[in-house]
């Protein structure tokens, strides 16, 4: 791949989380009087929203323009920023929610299978973990920098003006949206002979809608990885509570982001790691989740400012896990409907995480913070126990029998 455009694919995704809104906004609904349920009720808006859109648009991806998908999905995020700040209000927290559902729909499963297929146009599939992770790993060292930045902009413009800044990112992000090619090849193994070669636009879209349903459906090894890569995915709900952890901690607001950059730090280091670790065995993967749950459910429990060093590196054992399954995802994918399928996962993992908010939302009515964080590694543990039993290779892509 041509290094100008290895560049824009990292930078497209780096852009995408240089935000000092992220370790604040959680703080901001506080200081608006909103209580911790009402703050997980906006996280369960904002997951509603993307598990109504995730899958029509990995399918529209899939027949439209990846590349104008990209490019509105960015610009949606600058939308519901800018709705924070001019209604904070519940219901103004709540449309900017909506808006940044409908972002993350439209580019989730959408960036990966771009980024998949173009590797594929050059033979080069075997550096998608490698690729993935190095964009992952640049977003994080932008969040890292953006966290940086959130206590200084905060003291000096509040809340206002970490948005503001959070704006012109995703402005700046749709601007290398436009630069991206405007009709990427598909990467698929053969044409699909049940896909008729002319056909109008909706007839388009429900056929490859089908396509990609049909894969998961039918194909074990699909399914499989699907379910793994929205589990492991569906964790990153964790980090939506840490800044209120932190403040259970009695850590003052303008420190918060500077606990939170730990956790992107660790998080930009396991995606680097992700390439070498993609030949590792399964069971190798598993133990490194399960020890992302003893860490991350120790420091939770230790009612400490210090327990947010462990925290922090398990939640970059995550993000190693996270990616190492995605591209083990794109690897079993074998049909011309690669973003819809990634939505099918991306889906599951927004049902996980609504799950989680709801828990939340309830159990903050006896349990405290530290507890709740603890309780949710229990899934992470026993999705690890499971991870050896689930094979997943090429090999196994066979329909399943009609018995």
């Amino acid at each position: 791949m041509p290094t100008g455009l290895s560049a824009r694919i990292v930078a497209f995704e780096a852009l995408h989380d240089f935000i000092p809104l992220y370790p604040l906004y959680q703080l901001m609904f506080t200081d608006h009087g909103l209580s911790a349920a009402q703050i997980s009720t906006l996280f369960v808006i904002w997951c509603a929203v993307g598990l109504v859109v995730e899958v029509p648009s990995g399918a529209w991806a899939d027949t439209y323009s990846r590349r104008k998908l990209l490019i509105s999905g960015a610009l949606l995020s600058a939308a519901g920023y800018a709705t924070w700040i001019v209604l904070p209000t519940f219901a103004g927290f709540a449309l900017g929610f909506v808006l940044w559902g409908v972002s993350s729909a439209l580019i989730s499963g959408t960036y990966e299978a771009f980024v998949y297929d173009e590797l594929a146009a050059r033979s080069l599939t075997s550096r998608y973990a490698t690729l993935l992770g190095r964009a992952r790993s640049a977003s994080f060292v932008l969040n890292l920098a953006a966290t940086a930045l959130a206590a200084p902009l905060f003291a000096a413009g509040g809340y206002a003006l970490a948005a503001a800044v959070s704006i012109l990112s995703n402005l700046a992000q749709a601007l290398v949206g436009r630069s991206l090619p405007k009709v990427p090849p598909r990467a698929t193994a053969a044409p699909d002979a049940a896909m008729p070669t002319r056909r109008g636009p909706f007839a388009a879209y429900l056929a490859m809608l089908r396509s990609g349903l049909s894969e998961v459906l039918t194909l074990r090894s699909v399914r499989r990885a699907v379910l793994i890569a929205a589990l492991v995915g569906g964790f990153l709900s964790f980090d939506e509570y840490f800044p209120l952890l932190a403040r259970e901690f009695g850590v003052p607001t303008t420190l918060v982001p500077l606990l939170i950059a730990g956790t992107v730090a660790a998080q930009a280091i396991g995606g680097a790691l992700a390439g070498p670790a993609y030949k590792l065995p399964v069971a190798i993967i598993a133990t490194v989740l399960g020890l992302t749950a003893v860490l991350i459910a120790g420091g939770a429990l230790s009612q400490s400012v210090w327990g947010f060093l462990p925290i922090a590196l398990g939640y970059g054992l995550m993000q190693l896990a996270i990616v190492v399954a995605d591209a083990r995802l794109q690897d079993t994918i074998t049909g011309p409907a690669r973003a819809t399928v990634t939505s099918v996962s991306g889906l599951f993992s927004g049902v996980f995480a609504i799950a989680v908010y709801a828990g939340f939302a309830l159990g903050s009515l006896w349990f405290s913070m530290a507890t709740l964080v603890a309780a949710l590694t229990v899934p992470v543990l026993l999705t690890a126990l499971a991870m050896p039993a689930v094979k997943i290779s090429n090999a196994d892509s066979k329909p399943l029998s009609k018995s």
